[in-house]
């Protein structure tokens, strides 16, 4: 699968219907999260479900269970200002790598709306999948 043409896809898509996208992410909440890429500073976007915590999104890096952590994960840590999009609402943020206590109540949160996570934490095992809260700048 080329994968950089299925994210464009998923873009497209979400950018056309207001936000809502079909195929596996039907009924699922999705952003679209636009960072610096932490290498090539390339500008790149990356369409992901998210969950919420009041009204900041949560963004998971589990990389479907991986035993590594996602390519914009590093983008993130290097380069923690972004542009979110959340529907029609497009916005300038700043995503913060959570710890302890608020990562796993976070992590939890969002498998309890979207079971997968909980799968994709036991494969992830024993890499401890990283947590990102994104605030307003």
């Amino acid at each position: 699968m080329d994968f950089l043409a299925f994210n464009q896809g998923v873009i497209d898509e979400f950018r056309a219907n207001e936000g809502v996208c079909t195929g596996p992410f039907e009924g699922m909440p999705m952003i679209l999260v636009t960072m610096t890429g932490a290498k090539s500073g390339r500008t790149l976007t990356s369409p992901l479900v998210h969950s919420t915590d009041g009204d900041d999104p949560i963004i998971i890096a589990s990389k479907g269970g991986a035993p590594e952590h996602p390519n914009w994960y590093y983008n993130l840590v290097a380069n923690p200002t972004v542009t979110i999009e959340v529907g029609t609402e497009k916005w300038e943020g700043t995503a913060h790598l959570l710890e302890g206590e608020e990562r796993e109540r976070l992590y939890e949160a969002q498998a309890a709306q979207m079971p997968q996570f909980t799968e994709y934490k036991e494969k992830a095992a024993p890499r401890e999948i990283p947590v990102f809260r994104i605030t307003k700048n």
